[in-house]
């Protein structure tokens, strides 16, 4: 019979995939290769969509910014190209955050943008 070497390692990286199935749905979470396979494509999609969410959320910004630009009468396209020559160098998310929270606020920087 031959010697079995390795095992305290072979059990380490199963044991590794096994907990990270936890939770998943039938032999997922308990046969090694379907964990395995079901794990790496997790982790595939993992990394996928944490750049997907940060499209996500600048398109949602875009969006709140665009709609209260359309609220105080002058477009985003405009609105952005206005502040960029004002020197005004607040980013996408918090000019949203101010958007939704503050209208008042939002339309003094309208009206600076629309003056340069």
């Amino acid at each position: 019979m031959a010697r079995a070497t390795r095992i305290s390692a072979t059990r380490k990286r199963k044991k590794k995939f096994l907990k990270r199935a936890k939770g998943f749905w039938g032999g997922r979470h308990r046969l090694y290769r379907t964990a395995r396979e079901t794990v790496q494509r997790a982790l595939a999609f993992a990394t996928r969509d944490r750049r997907k969410r940060k499209r996500a959320f600048r398109n949602l910004w875009v969006i709140r910014i665009n709609a209260a630009c359309r609220k105080n009468g002058v477009s985003y396209s405009k609105f952005m190209a206005g502040l960029r020559h004002a020197q005004v160098t607040l980013d996408r998310k918090s000019l949203a955050d101010i958007a939704v929270r503050d209208g008042q606020a939002f339309k003094e920087l309208v009206e600076l943008a629309k003056k340069k």
